[in-house]
């Protein structure tokens, strides 16, 4: 044989062998390979992160700030947007590290994180965060700034029970007490594989427990240590601009598309349930308040269009993508009925003041919806479940994390109250709360006339 043809086989059989091991190497390439984010989920969670945003400024300011008396309304606005600033920065500092971080101890585990990432440690252009589908990934910085306002989000609520009376001094302290003992557990607790809720299997999409029940019982909680205002309920105290809570409240519907479609985390179908079951559900949720008006005896009002939408909104949160549409529409018009119950019967009946009705709203709607996901979640009801879904054990499963929820934020928030208490005096005196909060904490007013 000659050289040239012995040369030809060895060249032969080594790019046989090379064929051979192609498939085996292509796969470990492939395996070792970091997904790498798509472009297109990555402008959608900017987006949603930017959306909940305008739900805080402008959205809830002008929504809380058009429900109070005029001489009040630039201190509800400048409250919201002082703790909205604040939680972002505790949220870089140490706040994401102890929802979202690396795992604590495993006792500490399924309550809250580590400080591994405090100061945004290990956080750069380059890292990602998982999203629900395997191998699919958004940037971490997106991740943490979606999350980010979330947090800012729901300090806010919480305030709309205190407004009119509440140091703004106190409302700092207790929001970086509030953060720290309530929301970063609670939040840990839900979303972070290893959390209690989560490892438990509860549903909640964009934050029934997290957001509005931790929000509502603290409002409650806040509002009675704090006392009623003066000349509470004997005076009456209507909203001086319903336009501006009108305007308000379609800002927020706006805003809460980014809310609950994007903790789809992705664009993609998850993210289209979401949307058209914060559409819908919202709309049954407006009509159904405005409806119970009408049955109690009085005129459906803009008043009651506007916190039909707050219900709807707030109890589609956790069941956005774990319904069906039309089981969202009978959710957000079941959350409507018992929110207008709560806050037409139960709060007089009590005697509480929560001003602007965080608790009969976010609280009670956020009940509704965290426990009636449970229900439509079902296939047989439309939801997603799959077919070996069982109602029972998840409604188990949902009210545990509901009352789990209730105990932890009643608790940590009677502790912040009192700290803020002792630190700040927590009340205006009489005459400030005479002259309005705008005058006596922040030396401006709303209107020059």
């Amino acid at each position: 044989m000659s050289f040239s043809k012995k040369l030809c086989g060895v060249a032969g059989a080594a790019a046989l062998s090379l064929l051979t091991a192609l498939p085996t190497w292509a796969q470990d390439a492939a395996t070792a390979a970091a997904p790498v984010p798509d472009k297109g989920d990555t402008a959608w969670m900017m987006i949603s992160t930017v959306l909940v945003l305008a739900m805080i400024l402008p959205g809830l300011a002008l929504f809380y700030g058009g429900l109070v008396r005029t001489k009040n309304m630039l201190s509800v606005m400048t409250q919201i947007g002082a703790v909205a600033c604040l939680a972002m920065l505790v949220w870089v500092t140490y706040g994401y590290s102890l929802a979202f971080g690396p795992d604590a101890s495993d006792g500490l585990k399924p309550f809250i994180a580590s400080l591994g990432k405090l100061f945004l440690a290990g956080i750069t252009p380059d890292s990602t965060a998982a999203t629900f589908t395997d191998g699919v990934v958004i940037p971490e910085y997106v991740f943490v700034c979606f999350q980010m306002t979330f947090a800012a989000i729901t300090i806010a609520l919480v305030l709309g029970s205190v407004v009119e009376r509440i140091k703004f001094s106190a409302v700092m302290v207790f929001a970086l007490l509030w953060l720290t003992i309530v929301y970063f557990p609670i939040a840990h607790m839900v979303w972070a594989a290893g959390g209690l809720f989560f490892e438990m299997g509860a549903l909640d999409f964009a934050g029934g427990t997290v957001v509005h029940i931790n929000a509502g019982v603290s409002a409650l909680v806040a509002c009675i240590i704090l006392g009623k205002r003066m000349g509470y309920p004997k005076e009456p105290m209507p909203p001086h601009s319903m336009t501006l809570t009108v305007v308000g409240t379609g800002l927020l519907w706006v805003g809460w598309f980014g809310f609950n479609a994007g903790s789809a985390l992705e664009a993609n179908g998850s993210a289209a349930l979401a949307m058209i079951n914060t559409f819908v559900a919202t709309a049954s949720a407006a009509l159904a308040w405005m409806v119970a008006e009408r049955v109690a005896g009085h005129k459906a009002s803009a008043l009651g269009f506007c916190s039909g939408v707050i219900a709807g909104l707030v109890a589609v949160t956790p069941a956005a993508g774990n319904s069906g549409p039309f089981g969202a529409i009978v959710l957000g018009a079941v959350a409507s009925v018992v929110c207008f119950f709560a806050v037409t019967v139960l709060k007089p009946k009590l005697g509480y003041d929560d001003s602007l009705d965080a608790f009969g709203i976010h609280g009670i709607g956020g009940m509704v919806g965290a426990i009636g996901t449970g229900i439509v979640y079902a296939p047989s009801l439309g939801g997603p479940g799959g077919a070996d879904y069982a109602i029972g054990g998840q409604l188990v499963t949902q009210i545990l994390a509901t009352a789990t929820t209730i105990v932890w934020a009643a608790i940590g928030t009677a502790i912040a109250i009192f700290i803020a208490k002792a630190v700040t005096g927590l009340r205006v005196g009489p005459e400030v709360e005479q002259e309005g909060l705008d005058l006596g904490e922040h030396g401006e007013r709303a209107y020059n006339y």
